[in-house]
């Protein structure tokens, strides 16, 4: 990027925060502080009113404004991948609002702009996997929306929640932490009053979500993480390892992570696959799927579960009695 591309993108990304750090800046073009401080220079001797404050940073002047953006192609096209992810992965309420500001990309392009976004979406897809879990549909999933504007207001949220533990409603009234996706699901990272403690809320199963009009203080981030990670890690995780032939590998496309691969290292023939994982022998059966072209080597456990689980087939088949009607 040339130094007058880089001026113009600094001057956007000044105005859409209230305050931008140097080193953002810097992070962000793979730039040293000292060329951020002569381009926040050369700004300033071009008559835009910028401000700092010393340990803060920069902002621009109240008042002062840019002229509408306008957006490349691909910048265009990088919106349209990601509403495309919305329609699979976020609720209608997210849905809804990356239509509508679709549609106000749209309005500013130029025609063979536009009829460029047109191809692309007639030509992207995200696909659903087969053995992927599919959406509860059982209630509305349209509260994220309303947890964002709680989250940056720093208001407390009251629902009820449905637990499948006991296949029931509970009320509760929380403070807003995180919201994060992972296995398929947003999920609300809160601290519950109920249960005076940091708590999971997958949003599809909150309903009659309202925000309360009582501010909190927001927690501290490391309060979150360490749930987080206690949540998603967990405690009891263990290492295996699995040497696999090549085109077994390849088949198993988005499988291996949903059983927990953290590293693949190419070994000649075979792919050698570590995964960390919390049931020995739920992970021992998935790997009795693959057949004959895959062997654990760490732990020496695993070999032994699998031993175990294929002497068990055997038995059962050897026990089937034969069927006589043929």
């Amino acid at each position: 990027m040339n130094r007058i591309d880089r001026l113009s993108a600094i001057l956007i990304q000044l105005q859409s925060k209230k305050v931008v750090k140097a080193q953002m800046i810097a992070d962000r073009f793979d730039i040293s502080l000292r060329t951020v401080y002569r381009d926040i220079r050369a700004l300033e001797e071009a008559g835009i009113p910028i401000g700092a404050e010393a340990g803060v940073g920069y902002f621009l002047m109240e008042g002062y404004h840019l002229p509408p953006v306008s957006f490349t192609k691909e910048e265009a096209g990088a919106i349209v991948i990601a509403s495309k992810l919305a329609e699979r992965h976020a609720d209608q309420s997210i849905q809804h609002h990356f239509e509508n500001a679709l549609f106000k990309i749209k309005a500013i392009l130029k025609i063979q702009e536009k009829e460029y976004l047109d191809n692309l979406e007639r030509n992207i897809k995200v696909l659903t996997l087969p053995n992927q879990p599919s959406r509860n549909n059982t209630f509305p999933d349209n509260f994220i929306s309303d947890i964002n504007t709680a989250l940056a207001q720093h208001k407390v949220v009251g629902f009820e929640y449905f637990s499948t533990y006991n296949q029931s409603f509970t009320h509760r009234d929380v403070e807003p932490v995180n919201l994060c996706f992972y296995s398929n699901h947003w999920h609300l990272i809160a601290y519950c009053r109920l249960r005076k403690a940091m708590r999971d809320f997958r949003t599809d199963r909150i309903t009659k979500l309202q925000i309360n009009e009582e501010h909190y203080t927001p927690h501290n981030s490391s309060d979150y993480q360490d749930y987080l990670n206690h949540l998603i890690l967990g405690s009891d995780l263990r290492k295996v390892v699995v040497r696999m032939d090549k085109r077994v590998a390849l088949n198993l496309n988005d499988q291996k992570y949903y059983m927990g691969l953290i590293e693949e290292i190419d070994r000649d023939d075979e792919m050698e696959m570590v995964f960390m994982i919390s049931h020995l022998e739920y992970f021992g059966r998935w790997l009795l799927s693959l057949g004959t072209r895959v062997r654990p080597t760490e732990p020496t456990e695993l070999l032994e579960t699998m031993k175990g689980l294929t002497a068990e087939m055997l038995q059962h088949y050897h026990n089937q009695p034969p069927d006589n009607n043929n």
